[in-house]
């Protein structure tokens, strides 16, 4: 946080988000002074707080300020919609505050006390796309008191947030399983750190360094965690990325959830929730069809002979602010001053939070029945250039002026549209807001068996087959056969 002693700080709302967080500054001057509380309640204006005045109305904060300066602002209003968090932060950001905090994360702070550590920079996805829907944790995640979870990918931007999370659910054990070992410390660390600040209940966490492509050793860990609930996240993601790097991408994300599904499966794991994309919707990319093919055996599994009581897909499209996802890189060209490059100007995207994102995959894989493929309502698709441009003005330039647009063309394994359901996909309403059932007409079921015996020697080296291995030309043709949809271009290449 970027307070200090000596900063002197205005808390936008005293209601009792904002109350709370006086009473912690109180307690630990290190963080700053508060100044003065701002509020639009006429019941609370004149009155003080914590010993500190509560000043308003809110539209009035240049002048007031003025009277009685500070240097930095906190948005405590959790329940504050993006309509008028958006009024609210040009009405701060105009007043002349340094530095504006945002309290995020309606759902933890409806449930219980808010924190200082949980307060950071407000950014664009604060102010982006409609009001996410508050769930309540503690209700949702009742299903995982008591119980072993393990989050495959926790050091990945979904995965650390349901680990976040997970915190309020009272499971015993907290298994944060990935393969990047400084991924995998921070949020180890970050974890335990909230665990100190009082945030959540005392899961034991244990970090795991593994690779899901490892089948013995999948073997071997799930058998010794003997985890009861598997939230599956790791993958590799990133379309252009996978698109160079096609063997890498098949083995990772198909044969890793294979791997984690067997030993799933020998080893009773009571609920398995895979995260999946809507660019696995009748994909082009290989990533799409990976994803695609992960969601298979998802499914197959839940109508196998399995120990796994219930065995479910959650599919949504994107997330804003997401490691390598367009935020972060549209605000990195925006930092150095342009240009801000776009595929095409009509491509849009579907985008929700993260953390509605996870709050809602812990609430479907609490309610969500096995066998079925859930999608989360993503509302309406967001255009990538009005999101620039809009980001663009957050930072306080003007789009075509200080900071050009270009447009560059779709990049291999990208389409202007991605779809949320395919033809033979109906998305059916469920008593619990913004999770969809989809519901599928009956179809010849693609054979993942063959299919599996066919890339394996491509992905894995088999003396007696080595002509096949890294052959990306035969994986591809082999992924052809298997999804048609999938695109493959002719200067398409990889490893």
């Amino acid at each position: 946080m970027a307070a200090t002693k000596h900063t002197r700080l205005y808390i936008i709302g005293a209601g009792f988000a904002g109350q709370t967080l006086a009473k912690e500054i109180k307690t630990k001057a290190i963080f700053g002074e508060l100044a003065a509380f701002l509020d639009d309640d006429p019941e609370k204006i004149g009155k003080k707080i914590e010993g500190a005045p509560v000043l308003g109305p809110i539209k009035d904060a240049a002048n007031l300020l003025r009277m009685n300066p500070a240097d930095e602002a906190i948005i405590a209003i959790p329940s504050a919609s993006q309509e008028y968090l958006t009024e609210l932060y040009k009405i701060v950001k105009d007043a002349g505050f340094a530095n504006i905090r945002i309290l995020p994360g309606i759902s933890q702070i409806i449930e219980g006390d808010a924190h200082l550590i949980q307060t950071r920079s407000i950014d664009p996805q604060d102010l982006l796309g409609r009001t996410p829907v508050a769930v309540n944790l503690k209700e949702s995640l009742a299903y995982l008191r008591g119980k072993r979870v393990l989050v495959t990918g926790a050091g990945g931007s979904i995965g650390s947030e349901l680990c976040r999370q997970l915190l309020s659910g009272g499971a015993e054990r907290l298994y944060l399983f990935g393969h990047g070992e400084n991924s995998i410390y921070q949020i180890d660390r970050e974890l335990r750190l909230l665990q100190e600040e009082g945030i959540g209940e005392k899961a034991v966490i244990v970090p795991i360094i593994g690779d899901v492509k490892d089948d013995n050793y999948m073997d071997y860990i799930i058998g010794r965690l003997k985890a009861d609930v598997i939230f599956h996240t790791a993958a590799y993601k990133h379309v252009p990325m996978t698109e160079e790097n096609p063997v890498a991408a098949i083995d990772n994300n198909v044969f890793g959830t294979y791997n984690l599904i067997t030993a799933a499966q020998k080893y009773g794991a009571k609920r398995f929730v895979l995260v999946t994309t809507d660019k696995a919707v009748e994909p082009v990319s290989l990533y799409g069809v990976s994803k695609y093919l992960c969601e298979q055996l998802t499914l197959n599994a839940a109508q196998s002979q399995s120990n796994i009581e219930n065995v479910m897909a959650v599919r949504f499209g994107n997330v804003l602010g997401s490691r390598g996802s367009i935020m972060p890189i549209l605000q990195k060209q925006i930092e150095k001053g342009g240009p801000v490059t776009i595929t095409h100007p009509e491509m849009r995207r579907w985008f929700m939070t993260i953390p509605e994102a996870c709050s809602l995959v812990l609430k479907a894989g609490g309610v969500g029945e096995n066998g079925n493929l859930y999608l989360l309502d993503m509302g309406e698709p967001l255009l990538i250039r009005d999101m620039a441009e809009q980001m663009i003005r957050f930072y306080g330039f003007e789009p075509g002026e200080d900071i050009k647009i270009e447009y560059i063309g779709l990049r291999k394994g990208e389409r202007l549209d991605e779809d949320l359901w395919a033809a033979d996909e109906t998305p059916k309403e469920t008593p619990y807001p913004k999770i969809l059932k989809i519901e599928k007409k009956e179809s010849p079921r693609l054979d993942m068996d063959a299919l599996l015996q066919e890339l394996k020697p491509i992905c894995r080296f088999d003396k007696n087959m080595n002509g096949q291995y890294r052959d990306v030309s035969l994986l591809r043709n082999v992924l052809k056969k298997a999804v048609p949809s999938l695109i493959i271009s002719k200067e398409s290449y990889g490893y």
